[in-house]
């Protein structure tokens, strides 16, 4: 995704933006650009496509300059060109500014300022930052205190480094929901959104907090509280290779995948639903998709987002009341598909480039099926050749064991469920606003789970010398059973098998005995008295119980010899909740077992053989 630096010192400027956008390159972008104050003149240069692109426009040309800003973008709010490309500029010209995040009012304030006078050149979020910046400069001599005045307007959230004429020896700095630092150098400094852009220059660091304000210049830092006082931060001295900073301090991609799950559901929601918990799914509604008129949807998915997809048909029919079917890719093209013209086969992936599941979209479209895709990565094969697209807007995930994808597929599919309700008129506006508002608590749930990881982690390690695990479940987290197993199979090499578990007496039941450990996903839901029936009988026969349960709930303690609890939600809300411990168990289970966590033997992040 997208990826900020800037610079103020004495080295060769272009040069040193050039190769630190290069180095936040592996996020993902469409576009980038840099700006450049020289002789007291703010000049900029942006592209469409690869860095070297950029790279090529500025060849020959002789920069100079003590400070500049730089961007590789990931288009959001306009399509990849160089209008909408960072850094945006001032009416003036004489004002810069790059952004990550979502300004989600900036249609309110762009009224307001269009009604004001200003002349909008692109068709993005973040141009309405510059725009309020340069008005407030109209009363303030302070880069600082105008974009403090702007942020103050904004709902949102924001990585933001712009810089001006009038100040040309500071970079002014702004966090909210995005990560920004401030890196120290000698008679120089950077500011990045990513560590691994500065790592070569200096290991000397300060993490911006959100709601955090500040400015560089070549030998000061200064940051304060927006709307607040001062705030002394500490200098961190960082020990990790240029590789290791990629993981933002993390000890794999999997853990710092886990732990950004709550700001991906956040950034879900700030795409698909507004203030007014209007859901808006644009790419679903194309002239030759007409979701209203499905009577059947057909999901086929592989792996993980087949157990999103799984999870997937209860919602559907649930909400919408529509017949919902789940194949694994690999088995789909071997039945017989029969169509009576109002059906759409819904493909789930995160790469949009699994094999199998490409293959499914290419044979259903050849006899006439209607495609729907859940993908997280555009323009990947599976975004163009489907009729319609929801993405899942994770990020890139580096991890080969999918964690914060399936959540963020989760998340998407109950957006749509809900949208598809309204179409079918089986939910009404005041119930559909309840869900989403249930939805909008769900990030701060996670993070109340991720502040037990320890407690998690010493749990885990009780049973990491396991060789075989249960997982069991019911109704909506019957599959929540299964992707816990998934996952501890695919990092740890443990055999862990997820079942139904009213099919625990159809068999699986002869495996019970005091050495294993049976992991129960058991929120307080509708199939609760009957899971708790299912526990008992594990119990009876002498199984270690690790229960996922609801916070409060006493009563079921007395069936675990561990517990984790998560915060109570909505029932369909629970498999997301109850991953995040699932998730935790087999990473800390396979850092136990010294195993590769982010590349497991044997696998791969997109499956591109069938």
């Amino acid at each position: 995704m997208c990826g900020i630096v800037g610079y103020v010192g004495e080295r060769d400027i272009s040069s040193v933006l050039l190769v630190g956008l290069e180095r936040l390159s592996y996020r993902g972008y469409d576009s980038s650009g840099i700006s450049i104050i020289s002789n007291g003149e703010l000049s900029t240069w942006k592209k469409q496509g690869k860095i070297v692109e950029l790279n090529n426009l500025l060849s020959g040309l002789s920069i100079k300059g003590s400070l500049g800003i730089g961007q590789t973008r990931w288009a959001t709010h306009g399509v990849p060109n160089e209008v909408n490309a960072h850094p945006h500029f001032s009416e003036t010209k004489k004002i810069a500014l790059v952004h990550n995040g979502i300004i989600e009012n900036y249609m309110e304030i762009k009224k307001r300022l269009i009604k004001n006078g200003h002349i909008f050149r692109s068709e993005t979020d973040t141009e309405v930052l510059i725009h309020s910046i340069e008005e407030h400069l109209e009363t303030t001599d302070s880069l600082l205190e105008a974009l403090e005045k702007t942020l103050s307007e904004i709902v949102g959230t924001y990585s933001i480094a712009t810089i001006s004429e009038a100040d040309p020896e500071k970079i002014v700095i702004a966090r909210k929901g995005s990560p920004l630092i401030i890196a120290l150098g000698k008679d120089e400094n950077f500011v990045s959104s990513d560590i691994n852009a500065i790592l070569t220059h200096t290991k000397k660091v300060i993490y911006l907090e959100d709601n955090e304000i500040g400015y560089v210049t070549k030998t000061s830092t200064f940051v304060k509280e927006i709307g607040g006082s001062e705030v002394q931060k500490e200098v961190k001295v960082i020990d990790w290779s240029p590789t290791d900073a990629e993981k933002n301090g993390y000890e794999h991609y999997m853990l710092k995948e886990i732990f950004e799950q709550p700001s991906v559901i956040r950034n879900i929601i700030s795409k698909y639903i507004d203030k007014d918990n209007n859901i808006t799914l644009s790419k679903i509604h194309q002239p030759n998709l007409d979701i209203s008129n499905v009577n059947r949807f057909i999901i086929q998915a592989c792996g993980t987002s087949w157990h999103a997809g799984l999870i997937a048909k209860y919602l559907i029919e649930s909400y919408a009341r529509v017949l919902t079917e789940v194949d694994i890719s690999s088995e789909f093209r071997y039945r017989q598909m029969i169509t009576q013209g109002h059906d759409i086969v819904m493909a789930i992936s995160q790469s949009g480039e699994t094999a199998d599941t490409l293959a499914c979209i290419r044979e259903a479209k050849s006899k006439f099926f209607k495609v729907l895709s859940f993908v997280n990565v555009k323009e990947s094969s599976i975004d163009r050749e489907s009729d319609g697209v929801v993405y899942s807007y994770a990020g890139q995930e580096i991890g080969v064991a999918s964690t914060k994808n399936f959540i963020a597929q989760l998340a998407t599919i109950y957006i749509f469920s809900i949208h598809l309700g309204l179409a079918k008129k089986h939910l009404n506006k005041e119930q559909a606003s309840e869900m989403i508002q249930e939805l909008r608590r769900i990030p701060d749930y996670i993070e109340s789970i991720l502040k037990k990881s320890e407690e998690i982690r010493t749990i885990a390690e009780k049973y990491c010398f396991s060789r075989e695990f249960l997982f069991i479940g019911r109704g909506v987290n019957y599959p929540t059973a299964l992707e816990g197993a998934l996952k501890l199979k695919e990092i740890s090499y443990i055999h862990a098998t997820g079942y139904a578990a009213g099919e625990l007496k159809h068999g699986p039941i002869a495996l019970i005995d005091a050495k294993l450990p049976v992991v129960c996903v058991a929120p307080q839901t509708l199939t609760y008295e009957k899971m708790v029936s299912n526990i008992q009988e594990v119990k009876t026969r002498k199984g270690k119980t690790i229960i996922i349960a609801t916070q409060g709930d006493e009563d079921i303690k007395s069936l675990a010899d561990d517990i984790i609890y998560i915060p109570k939600a909505s029932e369909d809300l629970t498999p997301i909740l109850a991953s995040v411990p699932l998730q935790l168990i087999s990473y800390y289970i396979a850092l136990k077992l010294d195993c590769d966590v982010d590349q497991p033997r044997n696998l791969a992040k997109s499956v591109t053989v069938e």
